[in-house]
């Protein structure tokens, strides 16, 4: 196991490390925790290994594959192209307590784009497949959508300042868990605002990195993805006024796609725009958009979940 995946994996926070005023540890100590895990152990040519934090629930985060499978389609790719698209499918609950081995398929070197694809597999079986498309930069037309009109993350509340007692009961295991990406709610989350019944099928929050990451366009990139699986769902389960946990409903992500249309940093506020414009068959649809701050849209998201009530 490599340096940095003893540190991901290490069951104790760094005791310089601050603290919300819940007590959960955030800052660039658990920052630096998350560069670490995306920083994958080469085992052999197109092969490596990823670790999960002690921390983790009872089954890998979906972000966390994400981030760690384009870190390996990524080390194959040259510097200079970029990350445009990625399509992934969840096949099996990953498993926090063993390594996650990565394995990359070059499908393609082309004269501007790449393709790779990436399978994560534990216990002898795959757990996650990801395609990601890479491409050179180069001129062409532009345009966007213009992004809501929302207050910016200053003075908006995090889930310190919104999870009661009784809901850091209900979720002990993500309450304290410690935070690497810093989320201020615009609108009232869907744990929130379900005991005032079904609103619209749409979540918006400002996240970043919580400290300083490094100059590499490869992890803001990753570290994105990664928090990309976050809040996403809410959108789903605001119009139904439920929650995970906390109502009889069970869920999973099936499947994630992201286009990535602009450079950013993820260690800078983002807009993370989130609407649900279906749900049938057990499965919710969520769409995100992130914007910077200065209004440009840099990266479009789509996710389908499993939304259960079981009988």
């Amino acid at each position: 196991m490599t340096e940095a995946a003893r540190i991901a994996a290490g069951s104790e926070v760094p005791a310089d490390a601050p603290r919300a005023a819940d007590g959960v540890p955030h800052g660039q100590p658990v920052l630096d925790r998350l560069v670490a895990l995306l920083d994958l152990e080469r085992v052999e040519q197109d092969i490596f290994r990823g670790v999960s934090p002690k921390h983790s629930p009872i089954r890998v985060f979906g972000g966390q594959v994400a981030g760690q499978a384009l870190v390996a389609a990524g080390r194959t790719v040259p510097a200079e192209r970029s990350v445009h698209s990625l399509h992934a499918y969840f096949i099996r609950p990953g498993d926090p307590s063993v390594p996650i081995v990565y394995q990359v398929d070059r499908v393609r070197d082309g004269r501007s784009f790449t393709t790779r694809r990436v399978l994560a597999i534990q216990h002898g079986k795959p757990i996650f497949s990801l395609s990601a498309s890479f491409q050179l930069p180069e001129e062409g037309a532009e345009h966007a959508e213009g992004m809501p009109d929302v207050p910016g993350p200053e003075g908006l509340p995090s889930q310190a300042d919104l999870v009661t007692d009784e809901l850091r009961a209900t979720f002990a295991n993500v309450t304290t868990r410690p935070r690497p990406i810093d989320i201020r709610y615009v609108t009232e989350p869907a744990w929130v605002s379900r005991a005032n019944g079904p609103r619209e099928a749409r979540n918006q929050v400002w996240m970043r990195a919580d400290g300083v990451l490094p100059d590499d366009p490869l992890l803001h990139v990753c570290v994105l993805a990664y928090a990309s699986d976050m809040t996403l769902l809410d959108a789903v389960l605001a119009r139904h006024a439920v929650y995970w946990g906390t109502d009889d409903v069970r869920g999973a992500s099936l499947d994630h796609a992201m286009w990535f249309h602009r450079p950013f940093r993820a260690d800078e506020w983002v807009l993370y725009d989130c609407a649900s414009p279906s749900a049938s068959n057990g499965r919710g649809l969520a769409t995100g958009r992130f914007f910077t701050r200065d209004g440009r849209l840099v990266a479009t998201v789509v996710q389908e979940g499993l939304v259960r009530f079981p009988r």
